[in-house]
């Protein structure tokens, strides 16, 4: 008999989840015997704890297929974290309630570490209530620290704009620097790891090429030697290129640039870095500046994704719904690495025990002895990663993306305040 399918995306968007979203629709679609209708929830699952599902069911072959190259999050994500059971039992028993009620067996979770904890923990209370629901998170995370699989679908597509972004500011400053600019700082994202960061290092290899700096999260930042070493570039190359973690922080563990706030998720609101740098670098060194932070760019460049990353995202996501229907439970699809040279990979499932609430951090081995720098074997596990284009189809100059009509499916059950 066939049951009904629940996909969500939870947390920050990146320029193929999407890509994952289409893996699993269309697998589910080849499956009628086994899977009946695929319900979306609207912004991840606060969709599901309020009951507003949309039915994927009404969408077209030709829409699903689109969402292949469309970036950002077509059914909508969130930043809502579902507490520990014990106190707030009432909003996992909700869940199970909305899924009884439209006969949702299946549960696909896409989302980084923190939505593999909620899967995890969904998994956990159906089996203590006694309601057969088979949960898999499929991983995405443009950070890159999701522990076990080799790399996070999202993660390459932002190191190959990264790497670009850096690439082409460079040519810019060095064309400049005689007369205007000489630092330039690129501010991009990674709180506690600083794979982001590392992959700016991809811009250049030679001698004096830029990045000439990269500051990582994993590396507690000392004012005197990243002046120096700035003032040393600019000396030696006429100019400096930066390259920071929105993470970056002091050796008591101070975030340079720490709002004050924290996020739905409880994690410190963080951005401002590459100003705060910047006038670092004025203060101390004198010397004019530019900066820049990449934001929501990096994510959102579809135009720019890695080929790569796109077949990771997409196979991911199938092997989620082929793991479900082989009776499979509290698994994630991670990416195993086979060999860099010829770069190779296949998926294989993880315990969400194993991955929930863990972080993967840069290896030590990964970051040159100085920590301004990356080593060769970071280079060697990088460059693969960046592999490739995956242009979308453009339409008036500007890149074609899906249109769903996302349908609303109608309510069975009380209004839930969240």
């Amino acid at each position: 008999m066939a049951h009904n399918a629940f996909y969500a995306q939870s947390g920050g968007v990146t320029a193929v989840i999407n890509a994952s979203a289409c893996a699993v629709i269309e697998t589910c679609r080849r499956h009628p015997d086994r899977i009946g209708k695929v319900y979306a929830g609207h912004n991840g699952i606060i969709g599901a704890l309020t009951e507003d599902l949309i039915d994927v069911n009404r969408e077209s072959d030709e829409a699903i297929a689109a969402l292949r190259h469309t970036p950002g999050g077509a059914f909508g994500s969130c930043r809502y974290k579902l507490k520990d059971i014990e106190t707030h039992r009432t909003q996992y028993e909700r869940l199970i309630e909305v899924f009884r009620a439209h006969d949702i067996r299946y549960f696909f979770y896409n989302g980084g570490g923190d939505s593999a904890d909620t899967c995890l923990k969904v998994s956990q209370l159906s089996e203590k209530l006694g309601y057969p629901l088979t949960a898999i998170h499929v991983p995405k995370t443009v950070d890159n620290d999701l522990p076990i699989t080799d790399n996070s679908p999202g993660f390459g597509s932002v190191a190959k704009y990264i790497a670009t972004s850096t690439l082409e500011a460079s040519l810019d400053i060095a064309s400049m620097c005689a007369t205007s600019t000489k630092v330039f700082v690129l501010e991009v994202m990674g709180r506690h790891a600083g794979w982001i960061a590392a992959s700016g290092a991809l811009a250049g290899s030679g001698e004096g090429e830029p990045p000439h700096l990269i500051i990582f999260p994993e590396v507690a930042f000392n004012r005197e030697a990243v002046m120096a070493r700035v003032d040393e570039a600019v000396k030696t190359y006429g100019y400096c290129v930066i390259v920071v973690s929105e993470g970056a922080r002091y050796e008591d563990g101070t975030f340079l640039a720490d709002s004050g706030n924290t996020d739905a998720f409880g994690h410190r609101q963080l951005g401002g870095v590459a100003p705060t740098l910047a006038g670092m670098v004025k203060q101390d060194l004198g010397y004019k500046y530019h900066w820049a932070v990449a934001d929501y760019l990096q994510r959102a460049a579809r135009h720019l994704a890695s080929r790569t990353d796109v077949e990771q995202a997409y196979a991911v996501g199938e092997k989620a719904v082929e793991l479900a229907l082989a009776g499979k439970n509290s698994m994630m699809p991670a990416i195993k690495r086979v060999s860099n040279t010829p770069y190779a990979w296949t998926i294989e499932p993880a315990p969400l025990a194993e991955v929930a609430n863990r972080e993967k951090f840069m290896p030590r081995e990964y970051i040159r002895e100085d920590g301004f720098g990356i080593t060769e074997a970071c280079r060697q596990y990088l460059s693969p990663l960046i592999q490739g284009e995956d242009f979308p189809p453009f339409e008036n100059g500007l890149p074609k993306v899906a249109k769903l009509a996302l349908h609303r499916v109608e309510r069975k059950l009380p209004a839930f305040k969240i």
